[in-house]
């Protein structure tokens, strides 16, 4: 095929991005791969799970734990063995007696 175009059309490829240089996705870079590993590190040296049990439980720094918390829940919520999750109403009749407000 020919890539001119007749004047007044506008080619196929036009508007649409051309991806730049950079990693494969999904794959983290390097420098988020090596402070990853030194957070854990430190963790580890800290005292580990004990060292964020004691900052769960302290009222100055449970905020900043729960922050963490949040970090790394996952970001997909599933139902039971990955399918979708079930959603279960409940609808009650309750008579109305006439001349008394309900509270």
């Amino acid at each position: 095929m020919d890539d001119r175009t007749a004047a007044g059309t506008v080619p196929a490829s036009a508007g649409k991005r051309q991806p730049k240089g950079g990693s494969r996705k999904g794959r983290p870079n390097k420098v988020t791969r090596e402070l990853k590993e030194m957070i854990l590190g430190a963790l580890d040296d800290a005292g580990g799970q004990q060292y964020l049990a004691e900052r769960a439980r302290d009222p100055r720094t449970a905020s900043a734990f729960l922050t963490l918390v949040g970090k790394v829940l996952p970001l997909a919520v599933t139902g039971a063995d990955g399918g979708p999750v079930q959603v279960v109403s409940q609808i009650e009749l309750v008579p109305l007696v006439a001349g008394r407000a309900s509270a």
